[in-house]
């Protein structure tokens, strides 16, 4: 009996566990990327042992792909030799790491899953505990198959009433970190529920979980039910629940009257009313990364970008999360769509959302981003500045050449679940 993080432990570890508890618990898979991982396989040779199990590390090439100096295409290759020499199958090149962990089925309710990247938190949207954890920590698990945690108290998260006009979950997060600061739960499991979480899409609610570590959460979860099983098939997700929990604090945020938020630089957690930077002129428009390049979100840009140009002064960059992503965009019109309307296409990956590849901010300069970061540096030049939202402002800024409200523009023609979005509640 517990909380969500409590109920996934004790069912792992075969005891009742509680919050507060150093627990060393076996997990399902580890999982690194270019950056981190020539780091975690130096750990772990260190080592001097076997690994674990080369069914259930995970090698993901994304944040600078392709190499763009000599020296990330060494990390490249310290990742490629690691697999080659211990049978590590699982690994790939098309899209952010986050993403392809729920795309190609290793993410479950129930589960617990490390991953040497801080958004690692993203998987509690399928009701799994997962958590980002340093290079060393990963070495021990490749080599163990296990890790310690101190099972993490809860904070309940309830979002009262439906989403208004123009607000997605981007909105929550954000609302919720401008209300608790940028370290308002650190080290504490974030459970999301209330009817606006309820009705989401398991797209929306991977934004929530996303976002959870940027205010300073250990994990966040959400409750599996009928989205995770229409996403995941029946046969595949645990029946999950809170029993009787006793929780850090319950915060109750009412969805229906928020408007669009924007993290404002120089930290996510300053946090403004669209209202209050409306008409901000942006030299880049960036949609993408683990926390905003999914389907559902390139739907939403190409809905208002259909028929239009992006402002010539605003270059404009669109990076799918993955290529399954990036495939369907292209069935559906979506990448022709942004094209046409002037806008950058790169392959699938994280972009510019660090600075990594894909372009870069000069010194003065200013950028919207759907990403989840924007610390001075974070995407270029340390003198830019770089401003937060969801994919409809990023729509609509584009557009515009300055931050702007999409609510005041034409209802675009979107598909069934994201018109469900934005236009029956226009």
């Amino acid at each position: 009996m517990g909380t969500l993080t409590e109920e996934i432990f004790s069912r792992r570890l075969g005891r009742n566990v509680h919050a507060g508890e150093i627990v060393v618990a076996p997990v399902d898979y580890a999982m690194a990327h270019d950056v981190t991982g020539p780091l975690a396989i130096e750990a772990f040779r260190k080592l001097g042992v076997p690994l674990w199990d080369p069914e259930r590390v995970i090698m993901v090439f994304d944040h600078i792909l392709p190499a763009n100096t000599v020296a990330s295409a060494g990390l490249h290759k310290i990742v490629r030799d690691f697999a080659d020499e211990y049978g590590v199958t699982h690994v790939f090149q098309e899209g952010i790491c986050h993403q392809l962990m729920v795309e190609k089925g290793f993410i479950r309710p129930g589960g617990i899953v490390v991953g040497a990247d801080s958004h690692s938190t993203t998987y509690g949207a399928l009701g799994c505990f997962s958590a980002g954890f340093g290079s060393t920590d990963i070495a021990v698990t490749f080599a163990t198959g296990k890790t310690w945690f101190r099972v993490p108290e809860t904070i309940r998260i309830n979002l009262r009433g439906a989403l208004p006009p123009g607000i997605f979950p981007k909105d929550l997060a954000l609302k919720v970190i401008r209300m608790l600061g940028a370290e308002g739960a650190n080290y504490l499991a974030v459970e999301w529920g209330g009817q606006a979480v309820e009705a989401m899409s398991v797209d929306e609610r991977l934004t929530l979980a996303n976002l959870t570590v940027d205010f300073g959460g250990k994990a966040g979860l959400c409750e599996p039910d009928e989205h995770t099983r229409a996403y995941l098939g029946e046969a595949a997700v645990l029946d999950l629940h809170p029993v009787a929990p006793v929780y850090r604090s319950v915060i109750e945020v009412d969805a229906e009257k928020l408007e669009p938020q924007i993290a404002c630089p120089p930290a996510i957690d300053n946090v403004q009313d669209l209202s209050a930077v409306e008409g901000t002129e942006l030299d880049e428009v960036f949609v993408g990364s683990c926390a905003n390049g999914r389907i559902e979100d390139l739907a939403i840009v190409a809905g208002y970008f259909k028929g239009k140009q992006v402002h010539p002064r605003t270059r404009t960059i669109v990076v799918p999360a993955s290529k399954q992503i990036y495939m369907e965009a292209l069935a559906r019109g979506y990448i022709q769509t942004f094209m046409e309307a002037g806008a950058l296409v790169m392959n699938a990956g994280c972009g510019p959302c660090l600075g990594r590849q894909h372009g870069v901010l000069g010194a003065g300069e200013r950028a919207l981003s759907t990403s989840n970061r924007n610390y001075a540096g974070r995407m270029g030049s340390a003198q830019a500045e770089i401003y937060l939202a969801n994919p409809a402002v990023a729509a609509a800024s584009a557009l515009a050449g300055a931050i702007a409200d999409p609510r005041l523009l034409p209802v675009p023609d979107l598909p069934r679940r994201v018109w469900e979005l934005v236009g029956v509640r226009n």
